[in-house]
């Protein structure tokens, strides 16, 4: 049984879980945006689900994003995240992300259709880019990634002079997890 968003204060903060997909069609991935931020398009994806594991997450996602069921191909990358939140729930927020982002089977005859919004409201629409487009997208690393894989994890500080280091956050997400 799933259950709430795996996204946990922590000190004022955010400790958040999710998952990304990445369907690729004819050398263009897949990008969501939304009407709040019109130029700014994200993956595919959304947080996990307590009780539910990435693989299932990322599914739902997609089929919630999409309006398409599809199965995961591999894990393509781990990606660690600072930043300040931006949407109305959490401005200004410090947050520690882990993503998860899976490569996804995307069927020959995939016609996406986009129903979902955003958590504070906002309607969700879907568009493809060519990888190396100028356009900003998250995550910035699938521009050199996706073209020569390699890593799996990747790690990014998006916050300047913060009072918590990279270990300090991993030990207090351990401790949340853990117990």
């Amino acid at each position: 049984m799933m259950g709430t968003d795996m996204c946990v204060p922590c000190e004022g903060g955010l400790v958040n879980l999710r998952v990304g997909a990445i369907i690729m069609k004819d050398g263009q991935i897949l990008m969501v945006g939304n009407k709040r931020s019109p130029e700014y398009l994200y993956s595919v994806g959304g947080r996990i689900k307590f009780g539910e594991a990435a693989e299932e997450a990322v599914r739902r996602e997609v089929r919630e994003e999409t309006g398409v069921g599809m199965e995961v191909d591999r894990l393509g990358f781990v990606h660690e995240n600072y930043f300040y939140g931006d949407a109305p729930a959490n401005m200004g927020k410090l947050i520690y992300e882990i993503s998860f982002y899976f490569y996804m089977k995307v069927p020959p005859d995939f016609a996406p259709v986009c129903g979902s919004f955003t958590e504070d409201g906002q309607k969700e629409f879907l568009h493809w880019v060519p990888v190396d487009t100028p356009v900003p997208y998250y995550p910035g690393f699938f521009r050199t990634e996706l073209l020569a894989p390699g890593r799996v994890h990747i790690s990014h500080n998006r916050f300047a002079g913060c009072q918590y280091s990279h270990h300090s956050l991993c030990k207090i997400f351990i401790i949340i997890i853990c117990g």
